[in-house]
């Protein structure tokens, strides 16, 4: 089953594939996906984590295959007749889901995904992204990246490649981000405060950050309040897709520079994002290249 399905970009919408692991019903974001295969036993791997059940080689590649009902702590069925693998690709990175049933792809709103709240993410714990209801059913959209950074923190945040920026001279930009994830947004926070960008608000979506600039606009003080605006692409309520076209369309805001720094930053989404008039598009891990691109863009020398 190859995945292909295009949205216009900046509508605020995407693609969920419904897939069940157990009896539980949960969702990813299409544009993560590269396609979907028949299961086929995999080749064990000695002394790899636990959750990960071995590799398998379609077409000369080999692959590493995420047992998701270990992931999520649940028994796995007996019979394995439905089950398939989602291969995914983000962070510049490919690996293979186990899952026991594919059921289909609903197009939904951003507007639409529930962000989950603290009791269900507890302490940065939790799996789940987003909840939204399809018919009668709620379905999870799971935080993968959380999934593949936990059996290899190397794929997370490249943290190191910013730690030779320490003591470069302080700098006032106003930068504003919008990003979901408290973890990764202070994580980001951390890494510009340490390249020398002292003034950075943070928000929690795209539709808050475009709530904060259209507040800056009718009070006329944009250019004070921001230099620079970074966005995730994946986010409740207005992704970063959506708030890049909002920006870019505003006679008042269209001269910020905006940086994509997304997971999904991959051939087909850069193409997106151009149409859109992002200034800049980088995928998540490489958080040095994000400090670079800042430079660029606001004229700062990095000394």
């Amino acid at each position: 089953m190859e995945t292909g399905i295009l949205l216009e970009s900046g509508t605020n919408e995407l693609e969920i594939l419904e897939f069940k692991v157990g009896n539980n019903f949960y969702g990813i974001n299409v544009a993560k996906i590269r396609e979907i295969l028949s299961y086929q036993v995999p080749t064990p791997v000695p002394n790899s984590d636990n959750r990960v059940e071995g590799i398998f080689m379609p077409r000369d590649e080999v692959i590493s295959v995420i047992d998701l009902a270990s992931c999520l702590n649940m028994t796995k069925p007996e019979s394995a007749s439905t089950d398939m693998y989602i291969v995914t690709n983000f962070n510049q990175l490919n690996a293979a889901f186990h899952v026991n049933a594919v059921l289909g792809i609903h197009r939904v709103s951003w507007s639409d995904i529930i962000k989950p709240d603290s009791t269900i993410n507890a302490a940065d714990a939790g799996m789940a992204t987003g909840i939204i209801r399809i018919g009668d059913k709620l379905i999870i959209i799971l935080d993968f990246e959380k999934i593949v950074t936990e059996i290899n923190p190397e794929t997370g945040l490249k943290i190191t490649d910013v730690e030779h920026m320490k003591g470069r001279a302080r700098n006032d930009s106003p930068i504003l981000i919008a990003e979901d994830s408290a973890l990764l947004s202070k994580m980001i926070v951390n890494c510009l405060e340490q390249a020398g960008y002292t003034n950075i608000t943070t928000t929690n979506d795209g539709q808050e950050c475009w709530d904060r600039l259209k507040e800056y606009r009718n009070k006329g003080i944009v250019d004070e309040m921001v230099a620079c605006v970074i966005t995730d692409i994946e986010m409740p309520r207005m992704d970063g897709h959506a708030l890049t076209k909002s920006i870019k369309t505003d006679d008042d805001l269209r001269h910020l520079p905006v940086v994509i720094f997304s997971s999904l930053v991959n051939e087909e989404m850069r193409r997106k994002g151009e149409q859109l008039g992002a200034n800049a598009q980088l995928s998540k891990p490489e958080i040095g290249q994000l400090v670079e691109a800042i430079d660029k863009l606001l004229n700062v020398t990095g000394e």
